[in-house]
Formats: C-alpha cells, sequence, structure tokens
C-alpha cells in the first residue's frame, strides 16, 4: 500500500533517474525504508515576530510526529508571514495582502518542485488561510490545512481585550475619553500571548469557513491556540492525510461550488470578514469554479446573521468552542436547510457524516448564537453595492447596528493617514462620508485594511455618525457603517478618483446602491480632467504587484494573464 500512495519515490527507487535525489534524501537522514513511503510536505508560517504566528513551528513538529506514526515521512518547510495588526496603520499593510500570493506561490513551488505526495499547511494570520488554500488548489494533492487557534482574551480593569481595543483606545486619546494610564494599560494587556486575533476578524473568519468548506478536521478553527485540544490536533493529522491518500481525495474533490457556498454561508451566519469576499473569490478561481460577487449576495440574503460576535458584538472566538465549537454552528444550519450536507471533507466523511458527531446549540443555555427564526439580522452582514461609485461593484459590512442607509457630505483622504490628522483636529464632524483612495490593489499598492481609522473613529464617538468608503479593504475587525473594495478603483480612474469635498453620497443597504450625487455630465467633465498617477513603486515586489494584480471584484489573484 505504501508504495502505491507514492509517486516521488517510486520514481527515484525503481526506475533510478535522479541518484543525486536519493543520494540528497539519505543525506538528510533517510533510511531505504522510508524510500517506499509517502512524503508530505509540511508548509509552515511560523515566525516569531507576531503572536497569530509564533508557535506554528513547535505545532509543525506535532504534525510532523504524526505523520511520522502513521508510515509517512513529513518534511517541515516554511514559507512567510506578514502581521496585518502590525502593519496596519502604516506602509507595511502594503505587503499584507501581496503576501496572500506569496504564499500560495512559495507553497506550490516547494510541493510541485520536491514532488511531495501530500501537504499539510500550519497557518496564522490572516493571509496565511486563503494563501495556503489557493496553493492546494493549484497543486491538487492530498491537503489539510491546520489552523494555529485563536488567541485568549486580555483582561484590564475586568474589561476583556483584543486586538480592536488598542486601536479604539487611540481613538478614545484623540477625544480625551481615556487617561494616559488607561491608554498605557490597554495597549499592554490586550495581547496576552500567542493565537491570532480574537475575534469574528479575518483570522477566524476563514478558518472557521474554511473548516465548513471540508479542509480542515472539525473543531481546528474552535481550539484557541493554547488549548490542549490543539495540539492533539495537530498530532491526529497524520491519520487524517494517510486516509486521503487511500482514497485519493484531493482539494478539487473538496472545493466545489456546494462547499463554497457552505462556507460563505457560515462567514454570513457569524458576521465575519469582508476579505472572506475578496478570499474566495481567489480561492474559486485556483480552483476553477465560477464565483462572482453577486454569487457571494445571492449567499449573504438567504443567509441570517446570528452569532453575537466581536467586532459589532460582544462575544470572543474562544467562547465559541464553550457552546461546541464551529460544528455545532454548522449542524445547527444544516438542521434547517443551510448547509450541503453531501460535500466531501478531509476527514473522508461528508460534511453531513461529520456534523452527526457533532454537539447541538443550546438555545436555552447560551446566548451567543440565536435561532434563525430571532437572527441579529435576517439576511447577511456582507453586502454587494453598485451604482455610479462602484459601477463593478463594492463589499460593505452592514451588521444592521448602524442602520441601512446614510447620506452625507464627502471628505476625501488621498491617503489613511490623514484622517487620524483630521480626527485629532476634530475636522471628522458627524454626517461627513470620509472618502478615503488610492488604497486599491494598484493605487495603494497592496489594498491595505482600514482597521486604524476605522477604529479610531469608534474610539472617539463617531461610529454611528459618520460613514467610510474606501477603494482599500476593511479589517475583520472593523464596524460601524463602512464599504470598500470599490471597483474600478481610483487608480485605474474609477469614480471614487473624481469625488471632491462636500460632494453629496448615499449608501443604501436596501437597495445595494452606492451613488455620487452629481450629473452625468459633470462626471464626464471630472473623468476627462483626470490624470492617471504614477506608480508608486515600479520595482521590487510592489512593482510587480501593481502590474500582476487583478481587480479586487476578480480576488485581487495575480497568477493570471
Amino acid at each position: 500500500m505504501a508504495t502505491e500512495l507514492n509517486r516521488f519515490s517510486k520514481t527515484l527507487t525503481q526506475e533510478v533517474t535522479n541518484p543525486a535525489a536519493q543520494a540528497m534524501l539519505y543525506g538528510i537522514g533517510l533510511k531505504e525504508e522510508d524510500f517506499v513511503k509517502p512524503q508530505i510536505g509540511i508548509a509552515s508560517t511560523g515566525y516569531e515576530g507576531n503572536p497569530c504566528n509564533m508557535h506554528l513551528n513547535g505545532l509543525s513538529v506535532y504534525v510532523k510526529q504524526g505523520v511520522n506514526a502513521n508510515d509517512m515521512v513529513g518534511l517541515i518547510f516554511n514559507t512567510i508571514g506578514v502581521s496585518d495588526g502590525m502593519t496596519n496603520g502604516n506602509d507595511g499593510m502594503r505587503y499584507s495582502l501581496p503576501s496572500r500570493d506569496i504564499i500560495a506561490d512559495s507553497i506550490e513551488t516547494v510541493v510541485a518542485a520536491q514532488w511531495y505526495d501530500g501537504v499539510i499547511a500550519v497557518v496564522g494570520c490572516d493571509k496565511n488561510m486563503p494563501g495556503a488554500i489557493m496553493a492546494m488548489a493549484r497543486l491538487d494533492r492530498p491537503s489539510i490545512m491546520v489552523y494555529g487557534g485563536t488567541i485568549r482574551s486580555g483582561h484590564y480593569k475586568g474589561q476583556k481585550l483584543d486586538i480592536v481595543s488598542a486601536f479604539e483606545a487611540l481613538g478614545k486619546k484623540f477625544a480625551n475619553n481615556i487617561s494616559d494610564e488607561d491608554y498605557k494599560g490597554v495597549i499592554q494587556n490586550s495581547i496576552p500571548g500567542q493565537g491570532a486575533c480574537g475575534g469574528m476578524y479575518t483570522a477566524n473568519t476563514m478558518a472557521s469557513s474554511i473548516e465548513a468548506m471540508g479542509l480542515s478536521l472539525p473543531f481546528s478553527s474552535s481550539y484557541p491556540a493554547t488549548h490542549e485540544g490543539k495540539q492533539e490536533e495537530c498530532k491526529k493529522i497524520g491519520a487524517a492525510m494517510k486516509k486521503l491518500l487511500e482514497l485519493n481525495i484531493t482539494p478539487k474533490d473538496i472545493i466545489t461550488k456546494k462547499s463554497l457556498e457552505n462556507a460563505l454561508t457560515v462567514v454570513m451566519a457569524l458576521g465575519g470578514s469582508t476579505n472572506a469576499a475578496l478570499h474566495y473569490l481567489a480561492i474559486a478561481r485556483a480552483a476553477g469554479i465560477p464565483l462572482t460577487l453577486d454569487d457571494i449576495q445571492a449567499i449573504s440574503d438567504r443567509t441570517p446573521f446570528i452569532a453575537d460576535l466581536k467586532p459589532s458584538g460582544k462575544y470572543f472566538m474562544e467562547d465559541i468552542l464553550e457552546i461546541g465549537g464551529v460544528p455545532a454552528v454548522t449542524k445547527y444550519l444544516y438542521s434547517v436547510g443551510l448547509i450541503h450536507g453531501d460535500c466531501i471533507t478531509v476527514t473522508g466523511k461528508t460534511v453531513a457524516e461529520n456534523l452527526a458527531e457533532a454537539p447541538d446549540l443550546d438555545f436555552e443555555k447560551q446566548k451567543m448564537v440565536f435561532p434563525i427564526e430571532t437572527p441579529i439580522k435576517k439576511t447577511g452582514h456582507i453586502q454587494v453595492l453598485y451604482g455610479n461609485l462602484a459601477p463593478e461593484g463594492s463589499v460593505a459590512k452592514i451588521t444592521g447596528k448602524e442602520g441601512l442607509t446614510f447620506d452625507g457630505e464627502a471628505k476625501v483622504c488621498e491617503h489613511e493617514s490623514e484622517i487620524i490628522e483630521m480626527l485629532a483636529k476634530g475636522e471628522i464632524k458627524a454626517g461627513h462620508v470620509v472618502v478615503i483612495r488610492n488604497a486599491g490593489p494598484k493605487g495603494g499598492p497592496g489594498m491595505s485594511e482600514m482597521l486604524k481609522p476605522t477604529s479610531a473613529v469608534m474610539g472617539a464617538g463617531l461610529g454611528d455618525k459618520i460613514a467610510l468608503i474606501t477603494d482599500g479593504r476593511f479589517s475583520g475587525g472593523t464596524h460601524g457603517f463602512v464599504v470598500g473594495h470599490i471597483t474600478p478603483e481610483a487608480f485605474d480612474g474609477g469614480p471614487i478618483a473624481l469625488v471632491k469635498d462636500g460632494d453629496r453620497i448615499s449608501i443604501d443597504a436596501n437597495t445595494r446602491v452606492l451613488s455620487l450625487h452629481i450629473s452625468d455630465e459633470e462626471m464626464a467633465a471630472r473623468k476627462a480632467a483626470w490624470v492617471q498617477p504614477a506608480p508608486r513603486f515600479t520595482k521590487g515586489m510592489l512593482g510587480r504587484y501593481i502590474r500582476t494584480v487583478k481587480s479586487a471584484s476578480e480576488g485581487c489573484v495575480t497568477d493570471e494573464a
């Protein structure tokens, strides 16, 4: 059986086409009996500089132990990571979204070049998950994702804290609503150790939905980084991989239109990040499956928002485990007809078979997840808006708590730092629609997240009094009346490039229309006078990104002509 499972080693031992490769494998410590075993690449995005990733190299060792214990050869390699939390609000954020595609490219490169029989990705921060899944889809070899787990909440003066607490404290400081002592206390206590940001932000959004899609084991997204279940999961991965090899189940068996719908249904139900729209467009393209913004809107239309989780709610990802984890939530969604049960998963079983073993939600004992009869919002919070400001689409995060419509006066910022300066000076007023442009995939470049501005707005007490629109992105930690991913972006001459201070802008989540209230003639005159700015970079990784990246409405992929 072992020889039948292995492609690369069979070539070495039976056809002897590359004696140097044999010699090198002896050189890394393999024995003769190892040459008939499947070789499994274990891709770790671990590095010391980020709490989301600092423990992943250690988890990879447990994964390797489990692989080796199941008569396979585990071979650990590393790829990059970028801390979204640390880069938010500075120029380092330009590298965050591009890192997704570098992760995908590097995993594809190592696994294909070394001809590993399968791949296990051990991942943490936001872009790690979609990058790994994109690579798995391209390679189409048996694959499993292991999520490094959510962080535990921080604590200060009886208040539970997370990364967004730190950004919101800055806004409170601008508004003189926090003492220097308490500001420092929040900053020092928001992040207690290892794990990804603790709310239903991008990392937990992607981990939860990828589990629902079937590419990680049940509970992978639910165990906090420091929970004993996380190590146990890593040790079980070897047996799961062996089964995938025996059954020859590959990512393209798992990533289907139905499983993508399952993933996005969980995103909507849990109130997940708008980044999920961007990443699932890219994952679908990697797998060769048609998926559009309109498909995402259709899923939002039929899926109630039922989870009271951060950033708009009060609970943390660590709390989900106490009520049965993501499997319990997915089981409930399946019971009400919102999840396809016939999709195959990395357990070798279908979604329905996996969920049969999951606990049930108890709506009497817990008030974190609500029944669909009494949801937080009857439809999903992610709304796709079109209109003369977004002719190719935009993505809004509308939970309903901030209302469904906004009409106000434009306040234009050419860079997100300008809004921070305006807030500090008290220049952002109730009724403003703040426009942050030239932040798109090409114009930024890198389509920066706007967590610092939106959190500062919240901290300043303006969260329900202004709106913010951008051709950039939002963090999963963002809440408030926000619209991002506006396409075409300003760099390409999209209408957002033509907005002027004082213009009237309206946002209507009921009709899903984003409007700039000027005449067609005025719009045409402004367009005629517009001159494309020079690219901020012409060389290096960001220069190449500007030349190759597709628009946000196409997932910002970089591997298509």
